[in-house]
């Protein structure tokens, strides 16, 4: 299985940007998939989860309001639509999903079993 993220760039402070992940097997079927991100210098962490099953969504506080994650079951995709980006948005982006992710640790790195290559989402200021 492989995740295949495709979007990011360069942003200015304010502009939108959408970032999609698709699953190379359409057989695949995740419970959970997910977005992280990791900045220069520091540990990735969690931005955004949909639970594939029930559609619930997971957020990290800091994106709130501005990101929306979605998920699209026929297709095993997912997107995050980024919005009022920031700088401190600035990272590469990395989409994540599970087969056995749990409802407590959707936030969790090491709870998700394939990752996506990663693409840079640069907001400059």
């Amino acid at each position: 299985v492989q995740l295949q993220a495709s979007g990011g760039g360069l942003a200015q402070v304010g502009d939108s940007m959408r970032l999609s992940c698709a699953v190379s097997e359409r057989t695949f079927r995740p419970r959970a998939m997910g977005w992280f991100r990791q900045a220069p210098g520091r540990e990735r962490e969690f931005v955004a989860a949909v639970r594939m099953d029930s559609g619930a969504l997971f957020y990290t506080d800091s994106v709130k309001g501005r990101f929306t994650i979605s998920r699209d079951n026929a297709k095993s995709t997912v997107s995050l639509q980024m919005t009022n980006l920031k700088p401190d948005d600035t990272a590469v982006y990395y989409c994540a999903a599970g087969q056995g992710v749990i409802l407590s640790a959707v936030r969790s790195d090491r709870a998700y079993d394939y990752w996506g290559q990663g693409t840079l989402v640069t907001v400059s200021s």
